[in-house]
């Protein structure tokens, strides 16, 4: 796996580390340098190894809407995946909860599932990481309640390069449909999050429906990146593309799904450059057909 590796005071840095292993696409390259952090302090020390090095840095979260490329990374990938905590309180009539970044929105959803709270719906159909949850806004197609993650979004907390952290508040941020900015250049460490304690009695009920529809409609079964293209206002991306004839087009092993066109799949060893071709060739023919241009959700990690 490693060529050479590092050990700081609590942190592991290793060398040529294969990132398909940390992507939801199996698809990637090698990162130059790679570790993964558990705690802030560890976190920090990432950072001073990078800065002492004069590295460049890529933050790969729970590897999910990233596309890493066939050429690697170069510099230092910190991988978040077990970057992850989450603690609760209820005061007031509400619950409160704090977590790393790296945090999986599939322990939120236990949360909200324990109390029997509304955004276990939402959180059921969301894959990846909390803090991918903040940077692209995740959200749904459905008329949930929350619809879209910022919504359960009260403050976050940021730490830049040289390691400093501050907290900033959701209304210094600018929130919009499937984005969240005002926090860059800096790395989303920490979420504090808030819902209102209204039972819902049936929301077991309605998740395990809800994820009955999913498996039906979705490729929960191939290797994938969840929905890879934005709605277009008005439009539903899917339908567009299954309207232009694409569902089932190929670039190697790159498929956009049979089962749902608004996702691109990994059929067995797709490269980057057949997803990115697949990207391409999706928009170029939505484009012509309709004159809609499709904008991707997908974030590249390396060189195309």
């Amino acid at each position: 796996m490693t060529a050479g590796s590092w050990v700081l005071m609590s942190l592991s840095i290793l060398k040529n580390v294969k990132l398909a292993d940390y992507t939801s696409w199996i698809i990637g390259g090698e990162a130059e340098y790679f570790c993964l952090p558990t705690t802030v302090d560890e976190l920090k020390e990432a950072l001073q190894f990078v800065k002492q090095n004069q590295l460049p840095v890529a933050i790969l979260g729970g590897g999910s809407n990233v596309l890493v490329s066939d050429q690697g990374v170069p510099g230092m990938t910190i991988c978040l995946r077990r970057f992850s905590e989450i603690s609760t309180e209820i005061k007031n009539d509400r619950i409160y909860i704090n977590c790393l970044s790296g945090t999986g929105k599939s322990e939120l959803l236990k949360v909200f599932l324990k109390n029997q709270l509304a955004p276990a719906l939402f959180l059921a159909g969301l894959p990846g990481d909390v803090g991918g949850g903040v940077v692209m806004n995740a959200g749904v197609a459905e008329a949930f309640m929350p619809r879209e993650f910022m919504e359960l979004v009260d403050a976050i907390e940021v730490m830049n390069l040289d390691g400093e952290i501050k907290k900033i508040e959701k209304s210094e941020l600018n929130v919009r449909y499937r984005h969240t900015d005002g926090w860059q250049p800096d790395i989303v460490i920490r979420t504090f999050m808030s819902w209102p304690l209204e039972k819902d009695l049936s929301i077991l009920q309605k998740v395990r429906d809800a994820n009955k529809v999913r498996l039906s409609k979705q490729p929960l079964d191939m290797p994938s990146c969840g929905s890879v293209f934005k709605n277009p206002e008005g439009h539903k991306a899917a339908q567009l593309i299954d309207q232009c004839g694409l569902k089932g087009f190929r670039i190697g092993d790159a498929q956009v799904s049979l089962k749902h066109a608004n996702f691109i799949v990994n059929l067995d060893q797709a490269k980057a450059s057949d997803i990115l071709n697949v990207i391409l060739h999706v928009q170029k023919t939505v484009l012509e057909k309709t004159g809609i241009q499709l904008t991707n959700e997908v974030v590249k990690l390396g060189q195309f």
